[in-house]
């Protein structure tokens, strides 16, 4: 970071409402790919990270999730991110994130199917991914069939956003285990 002088237009630094957080998050973004990122932000450059780049991250390497994590958060829906990506992912993943934001991702994040429920196969894949692949066909139909019963307000064989956030209101540990430090 050291000498580096980083400039953005007034109408970005007030979009932005720069945050010493934002800040971290740009020279964040800016080192995973310096001969990218400009440091000259005033001509409002069209910059993409590539996924490769994004899911290299400390924060986000050991997540099974990470690639649903970037692709949600990517504007491509690829994971490659702009900086508004970046800081979004970063907002919304932070510990001071409201429950509603992170439960609404939750659910974007397990909804492979990007069909806006959650079915038997985005459970079951969701599942596969938590336990690292550790439990056995059965479990994992034992365990989904159980989430539907419980979760399923409206029994109709899938999970709608509201039904989702009702099931995380009754999971207390959701928010603590929903986020990554900056």
């Amino acid at each position: 970071m050291g000498n580096k002088q980083t400039v953005f237009t007034a109408q970005q630094l007030d979009a932005y409402q720069v945050s010493s957080a934002q800040v971290k998050l740009y020279h964040r973004y800016r080192d995973l790919a310096p001969q990218l990122v400009p440091l000259d932000y005033t001509k409002e450059p069209d910059v993409k990270l590539p996924y490769e780049l994004i899911g290299s991250m400390p924060e986000l390497k050991d997540n099974p999730f990470r690639q649903r994590i970037a692709e949600v958060f990517s504007e491509d829906g690829e994971g490659n991110m702009t900086l508004d990506d970046f800081l979004d992912m970063f907002s919304v993943l932070s510990e001071m994130a409201p429950r509603d934001l992170k439960a609404y991702y939750a659910f974007k994040i397990y909804d492979f199917n990007n069909d806006d429920f959650i079915c038997k196969s985005d459970l079951e894949k969701t599942l596969n991914k938590l336990t690292r692949n550790e439990l056995t066909e059965d479990e994992v139909r034992m365990v989904c069939e159980k989430v539907m019963d419980e979760a399923d307000l409206d029994n109709d064989g899938r999970l709608s956003l509201e039904d989702f956030q009702h099931m995380i209101i009754r999971a207390p540990d959701f928010i603590s285990t929903f986020h990554i430090r900056i």
